[in-house]
């Protein structure tokens, strides 16, 4: 019987996985898809690439038993009345419910287009199975209001920054009498930053788990890595850049900016493949963690606040972001890429380093921000640089309604399936339960 739960859990993380794909993943990509830098086929194959290798080489060998800490599974015991098992029992049925309402908020999402957070439909599905299993006490309220709060910071500060960087690119380059003349000389700073940025959002987003483990990877030694890697790669870019341009500042202007926009274009692949790769190290944890939680409780009988990982867990986990991309990545890939606003390479370059930036900042200062948010704040911020008139209202109005019911959308279908599963399924749980910690 252990093993018919065990595998019917993993399938349910498998699902969650495969939603997470499709949502969260197809984000990454969608500044490179939406200018024409790549094309939707290849964006696919390098996100697989990309998160499967975050997921799987660093996705966390622990976590944490309950995202983002909303539900203290010691709670649970402390319920009047609680017998040996009870509430490992509670938990097994709780974690499930909440990764199978998460999942099915997730579908539905991506079956509309809607770019949403996975990282806030797994919480609200977990804080959904902790209030019905032991009322509203057992959910960190404090936890709750930072991910409320994030809401906001995310895509507005992601916003600014797309709007600032757009601008200086508009002012430096584009805006210019001579652009290919000028992009010799500019671009390279912008590839230093560029370059800089993405390393330390690889580090400290995309390799957190290992940093533990590697004492001379010091604060001081990554800023200095990520400095002499954007030196770097800036004198490099600069070489390239005046072979590829020079004597092209006699072309008609047309001509000239879209000689241009092909600078770019590698520029903002390199961005989204780290958003991808980054993405995959982080928040495979939101399908593989319950699923882990689970694991060791039918193996030990107890409920651990941090569980090991197995090898196994994190290979379904990565196989299943990249099965979502693969199947029905393209509905959130066309609404952030297309509809939302046009985008050039060189916008997609701004709005790459905005969001990147942005986590990156908020990930240091330990603020719960949603890269998907941020992603999308970004790309609404390049399309206020050409006025109001340069986003989609409508699309934006549909996005951020999708923001706000995310949470209680995904805790309600929670609280059902909890409820039902806790009426069919708690006698037959239990014994395996007791059996297992004894």
């Amino acid at each position: 019987m252990d093993i018919v739960i065990l595998v019917i859990t993993a399938l349910l993380g498998l699902y969650m996985a495969w939603n997470i794909g499709a949502n969260d993943v197809a984000n990454s990509m969608a500044p490179a898809v939406g200018s024409n830098a790549i094309t939707l086929k290849r964006a696919i194959i390098l996100a697989c690439i990309c998160e499967f290798a975050g997921a799987v080489l660093v996705g966390g060998h622990v976590t944490d038993t309950v995202r983002k800490g909303i539900v203290d599974p010691n709670f649970l015991a402390s319920i009047p009345g609680m017998q040996q098992g009870d509430a490992a029992t509670l938990f097994v049925i709780g974690m499930a419910s909440a990764l199978l309402a998460a999942a099915l908020w997730l579908n539905i999402s991506t079956w509309t287009g809607m770019p949403v957070s996975t990282t806030h439909s797994i919480v609200g599905a977990v804080a959904g199975f902790g209030i019905a299993a032991a009322g509203l006490d057992a959910v960190n309220w404090h936890k709750m209001g930072q991910i409320v709060a994030s809401w906001f910071i995310s895509p507005v500060a992601g916003g600014i920054l797309g709007f600032i960087f757009f601008k200086l690119i508009v002012v430096t380059i584009l805006g210019r009498e001579k652009p290919t003349r000028a992009a010799i000389k500019i671009t390279p700073y912008i590839v230093f930053f560029l370059v800089m940025v993405v390393t330390l959002a690889t580090v400290y987003k995309g390799l957190k788990h290992l940093i533990k483990g590697l004492d001379w990877l010091t604060d001081t030694h990554t800023l200095l890595f990520a400095l002499a890697l954007g030196l770097v790669s800036a004198v490099v870019s600069q070489i390239l850049i005046r072979r590829y341009l020079q004597g092209m500042d006699t072309l008609p202007l047309s001509e000239q900016l879209e000689k241009v926009e092909e600078v770019f274009s590698p520029l903002v692949v390199i961005s989204s493949c780290t958003v991808a790769f980054a993405h995959g190290s982080n928040d495979v944890a939101n399908a593989i963690g319950p699923l882990a939680a689970i694991a060791d409780i039918l193996q030990s009988g107890t409920v651990q606040m941090q569980v090991a990982v197995p090898t196994w867990i994190l290979m379904l986990g990565g196989v299943g972001l990249m099965l979502g991309l693969i199947t029905f990545g393209h509905r959130v890939l066309e609404t952030v890429g297309k509809k939302i606003t046009e985008i050039t390479p060189s916008r997609g370059v701004a709005a790459g380093v905005a969001a990147t930036l942005t986590v990156l900042v908020c990930t240091r200062m330990k603020l719960p921000v949603s890269t998907t948010h941020t992603l999308v704040g970004a790309v609404i911020g390049i399309g206020l640089a050409r006025g109001i008139g340069g986003i989609d209202r409508g699309v934006a109005k549909k996005i951020f309604t999708s923001w706000i019911i995310t949470v209680p959308a995904a805790g309600v279908v929670s609280i059902m399936l909890f409820i039902g599963a806790r009426a069919f399924l708690f006698d037959i749980i239990k014994p395996l339960i007791i059996a297992n910690s004894g």
